[in-house]
């Protein structure tokens, strides 16, 4: 949790972003993968990597978030 604590908001935001939303265009990976995940089609190693890699800074900044707003109500 520390290095949770560690990074700070702004680091987090744009990372997030900038990770979740590339490439551009066409279309976001995160997105691609996310439709392919609900459509099944989700079976290569490399598109499981891709969603990881894509998904985990917005796991990681909705992680911080859920801290700070738990640490805030004690």
């Amino acid at each position: 949790m520390k290095l949770l604590d560690s990074i700070d908001w702004t680091t987090a935001i744009i990372v997030a972003l900038l990770l979740g939303l590339a490439p551009f265009f066409p279309e976001p990976h995160l997105w691609e993968k996310l439709r392919m995940l609900f459509a099944g089609e989700l079976k290569r190693a490399l598109d499981w990597f891709d969603l990881l890699m894509h998904g985990g800074p917005l796991v990681l900044l909705g992680l911080k978030a859920a801290r700070d707003l738990r640490g805030r109500k004690v």
